[in-house]
This record gives structure tokens, sequence and C-alpha cells, in this order.
């Protein structure tokens, strides 16, 4: 994995351009999420850090190649807690 890959600090999904990312109150870029998590200023869905795994499951497995389900999802719960919304 490339060392320098930022991921939105709420879903996790790697934000490869900056196109992906979310909106600041001011409409400026936010570096830190993607714009399926944040627009203007706020997160689009309050949702606990369990509620965002489950909604991410299926775009996990759908994304790699013979993931399943359970390996997404045991996965996710040692990733997120990294993230800045979840610590």
């Amino acid at each position: 994995m490339n060392c320098n890959m930022k991921f939105c600090q709420s879903c996790g999904m790697p934000l490869t351009e900056k196109e992906m990312l979310g909106t600041n109150a001011d409409g400026s870029k936010n570096e830190d999420y993607c714009m399926y998590c944040f627009e203007k200023g706020d997160f689009k869905d309050n949702m606990t850090m369990e509620q965002m795994i489950e909604f991410c499951i299926p775009h996990m497995v759908k994304g790699n190649s013979g993931m399943t389900e359970e390996e997404a999802r045991k996965s996710m719960h040692e990733f997120f807690p990294t993230l800045k919304r979840w610590k």
C-alpha cells in the first residue's frame, strides 16, 4: 500500500483525486473527508462507526475481488478506529 495515500477520515475510501474531496463551509476542498461523507462543512450522514462499517461493506467487497463480507467487516473494525472521525 502506498504510504502517502490519503483516506477519507470517515469512510476510509482512498482519496486519489482532488474531485473526490468533500467541501468546507466556505466551499473550499476538505483534505480529510470525501464528497460522500462531508459537504459544506458538515457530515452528510449522522451515523455511528458501526453503521458506517455496515454501509461500507458492500462497496469494499465490490472493490476487492475475492473479499468476503466477513473479511471486509474485520478489516474495517481494525482500520476505522484509526480514522479521525472515530478516534
